[in-house]
């Protein structure tokens, strides 16, 4: 895989393919039979390969907020954003940028490959919004996979017109329901996160994105912690 993609991909804590975990057993799209770890592992995959491909999620938050994720394959890129703050990445740099008091300043650094909890500091501003992203959802799914007192139930829906695979995990370290769409988008979220209880849903898919979706907010202050040499 090119090292741009494993710049974007990496984010998504891809430990899926070594869970092991037995339990319960359900269908799959295609009607084989999965056991659990297997059902877990289906939908974390979803998320992971949907990271280098190209959509745009709009989410409805509670209190009638919203927030957008884009990605797009070529070049690959991302970008959340939220009415307070947006978060970009790609081969040339992350950058964060937060409106306070109606001012938005944005600091653009270097890009690094993290793994694990290494790429948590990133997301920690969207967390704060309520933002629910696909590599804390994959982690979460990991640990259920690897969780023996868990307990997960499988449904199916649609979701703007899109099927989506859905699973309601109990577990004492926090249950959650989530759904991922055929497409690998997260579809919907509700549980904790870090401790706090947070919920979004689908409200708009598109396979395409706007030319503006990787632009800085109009009239931010920038302050580029990059090398001059990059």
């Amino acid at each position: 895989m090119p090292a741009v993609s494993t710049t974007l991909r990496v984010l998504a804590v891809s430990v899926i393919a070594s869970l092991t975990v037995t339990g319960c057993q359900t269908l799959d799209d295609t009607g084989r039979t999965l056991g659990r770890s297997d059902l877990i592992n289906d939908l974390a995959t979803r998320l992971d390969e949907s990271l280098v491909q190209t959509w745009t999620a709009e989410y409805r938050l509670p209190g009638g907020r919203t927030t957008t994720i884009a990605q797009e394959k070529e070049p690959a890129r991302s970008a959340y954003t939220w009415a307070a703050g947006k978060i970009t990445v790609s081969e040339q740099a992350i950058t964060r940028c937060a409106t306070t008091a109606g001012r938005t300043a944005c600091t653009v650094e270097p890009p690094v490959l993290m793994s694990g909890k290494a790429a948590v500091p990133l997301f920690a501003e969207a967390r704060k919004a309520g933002l629910v992203t696909p590599p804390a959802v994959i982690r979460l799914l990991t640990e259920a996979a690897l969780d023996p007192q868990a307990q997960v139930k499988q449904s199916d829906t649609t979701l703007v017109g899109h099927h989506a695979t859905c699973v309601a995990v109990r577990r004492s370290a926090g249950d959650f329901d989530a759904c991922v769409t055929t497409e690998g988008v997260l579809g919907s979220f509700t549980g904790l996160l870090d401790g706090q209880p947070v919920e979004l849903a689908l409200e708009r898919f598109t396979d395409s994105v706007t030319p503006t979706a990787f632009d800085l907010p109009a009239g931010a202050g920038v302050t580029d912690r990059r090398p001059a040499s990059s």
